[in-house]
């Protein structure tokens, strides 16, 4: 039995960029020890690529009226095509290495439900890439050099033991809300939010939009509008990486380091509950502390 089973949703493999990507995304899970790999839907070159990497193709997904598949489906498919103690619904563009295993060992031997997330490096990647001996040192030097590590908005896995998001909405998946929801959630039921960005270094494959309607980012589209609507409105959205409550570092759970962004968040949440009586569009004009200081800052120059 394998400790932790991936699983996502691969977009099409049909732009030669995004294909190569994304082989190179699960060819960097297929390298890790005691992990399985799910790839579902049945995207053009979905089937091929699972043969030919060896991993497990599950085609047969619910997806929504545009044909997106639903993260609720996922979550349903891999747990009930896998075993693992713990589950990770991860986007098919990101480089995982060892130590996002190890990481995943010891935020199991603290507590029996949490999830984990962290932050991604940025970094251009145009070629298919080889896995030496010692693939994962070469990769991080690389990323150090070449890459960004990104802001605390957005994130790109979620590792949780089997037990918990047992009602997820029926979230589009590469639409922009249902990640924040993860968070939401987390902290909504007391489960520990873990971020693993210091002991985790992910690698994010940059890419465009060319593979949504008009090349638009996710973050404009109407089913982000559905996704919003499912996670319960602003407030749950909201939810990004500041949100979480420890931090794991050198194999421990820590308290979150102090920051300028995590103070404006805790402003927020506190004038959240002051104007809980206000509507939705209104107390987000309201309670965003940031907005006031660039108003400020206008009025002053």
């Amino acid at each position: 039995m394998s400790l932790i089973t991936l699983f996502t949703a691969p977009k099409p493999f049909i732009d030669p960029h995004i294909s190569t990507i994304q082989f190179n995304a699960i060819n960097s899970w297929k390298h890790l020890p005691e992990v399985d790999v799910l790839l579902l839907g049945d995207e053009t070159g979905l089937a091929e690529t699972a043969v030919n990497l060896g991993v497990r193709h599950i085609p047969d997904i619910q997806c929504n009226l545009n044909g997106t598949p639903l993260i609720s489906s996922m979550f349903a498919t891999a747990r009930q095509n896998s075993d693992s103690p713990l589950l990770c619904i991860i986007n098919t563009d990101i480089l995982l290495m060892s130590d996002f295993v190890e990481a995943a060992r010891q935020v199991l031997a603290f507590t029996e439900k949490f999830v984990l997330l962290g932050r991604r490096w940025d970094m251009d990647v145009k070629e298919a890439l080889d896995f030496p001996k010692n693939w994962s040192q070469q990769l991080k030097k690389r990323a150090l050099i070449n890459g960004e590590l990104h802001r605390p908005a957005g994130s790109d896995y979620f590792l949780f033991p089997r037990d918990c998001y047992n009602d997820v909405p029926d979230f589009a998946i590469g639409r922009a809300g249902w990640d924040n929801w993860m968070i939401y959630k987390a902290r909504q039921e007391k489960w520990p939010a873990i971020d693993g960005t210091d002991s985790i270094m992910i690698i994010h494959q940059n890419h465009d939009y060319s593979h949504l309607p008009g090349g638009q980012p996710h973050y404009t589209l109407p089913e982000t509008d559905d996704n919003i609507r499912l996670a319960g409105g602003q407030a749950a959205i909201r939810y990004t990486i500041l949100d979480t409550d420890a931090r794991l570092i050198n194999g421990r759970l820590r308290c979150p380091a102090p920051s300028w962004g995590r103070l404006w968040r805790a402003v927020e949440l506190l004038l959240r509950k002051v104007f809980f009586f206000l509507p939705d569009e209104r107390r987000e004009k309201v309670v965003r502390p940031k907005r006031w200081f660039k108003m400020f800052r206008k009025l002053f120059k």
